[in-house]
């Protein structure tokens, strides 16, 4: 999905502000629900993706763009984006932020067991890595957006069943996942994330929902993502992910017994995102009931 129009001349105007070579074709990127994302193909044979960053202000891009150069320097496989002739990694445009980033060639992970062990590596490599001072504390897709929810249904009158649902569940969960070690989290570790090649993670995209949280919520999180088939959990990539994972880091017997709550939790963070997309931000598509994907898993039986 594309929300800003980019042609030739917009993808040359910027450029011009690189060390980069002449572009000679730009074409929409798939994939994306907040930004506008395009592969730009340049003289030297290299290619390149340009993002406008249609959602988010320049303070928030800005402070996205350096947490993901300095996950690049810690080893997480990660494109660094590229540098500016100002020596910051976006370009202002439209009054919107527009950046670089490498292409990186390859498909999306699948949900194999290979996959999802290296996945699973990955992740808890990432979990090791010290939290840069600046990181931000709270999860946007979780409390932070929940209570503005709420807001609006105070301010609007609608509270909805989901929202009404959304609220006594939230308020139970918080009170059953206190205590728990946290460190840098994705929080979004979904398949649209995370390219891969011969059954291997080459590279994690997007780093959008970055934040300190609850380690073991990031892992139930990718689950979310990758665990799910005919809306039914499969045991078996389970198995795989934590394999991997646990083969760099140990969860504690605390996060153990905390796995079903942060589970549900992590369900509810993703319908709750999608409730606010497209049935309060963009109604009227045909994603407005996607949340529902969601809040049909909440009585399914987990591996776990």
């Amino acid at each position: 999905m594309a929300y800003t129009e980019v042609s030739l001349a917009d993808a040359s105007e910027v450029l011009g502000y690189t060390d980069l070579s002449d572009i000679i074709s730009i074409q929409r990127l798939a994939g994306g629900w907040a930004n506008s994302n395009y592969i730009l193909n340049l003289s030297d044979n290299n290619k390149f993706v340009l993002k406008v960053w249609n959602e988010q202000s320049v303070e928030e891009v800005e402070y996205l763009l350096n947490m993901t150069s300095y996950l690049a320097k810690n080893g997480v496989p990660t494109p660094e984006p590229i540098k500016f002739n100002n020596n910051k990694f976006f370009f202002i445009k439209n009054n919107m932020a527009w950046t670089i980033l490498p292409f990186i060639e390859g498909d999306w992970l699948k949900s194999n067991h290979s996959s999802l062990y290296s996945l699973g590596q990955i992740q808890a490599n990432l979990h090791l890595i010290k939290p840069p001072v600046e990181l931000k504390k709270e999860f946007s897709m979780g409390h932070k957006l929940f209570q503005k929810l709420f807001i609006l249904a105070d301010e609007m009158d609608n509270w909805t069943d989901f929202l009404i649902m959304l609220k006594i569940e939230s308020t139970k969960l918080n009170n059953l996942i206190v205590n728990l070690p946290k460190g840098i989290i994705h929080g979004d570790l979904f398949p649209d994330n995370v390219l891969g090649s011969n059954s291997e993670v080459i590279s994690i995209l997007d780093f959008e929902e970055i934040c300190h949280d609850i380690l073991a919520f990031d892992l139930v999180m990718t689950f979310v993502g990758f665990g799910w088939e005919n809306n039914l959990p499969v045991s078996e990539r389970w198995v795989s992910l934590l394999a991997g994972y646990e083969s760099i880091r140990k969860l504690t017997e605390e996060e153990i017994t905390a796995l079903p709550y942060l589970h549900r939790l992590a369900t509810l963070s993703i319908a709750a995102w999608r409730y606010w997309q497209f049935v309060i931000n963009m109604p009227d598509t045909d994603h407005t009931d996607r949340y529902l994907e969601m809040t049909n898993r909440l009585d399914k039986e987990l591996p776990f």
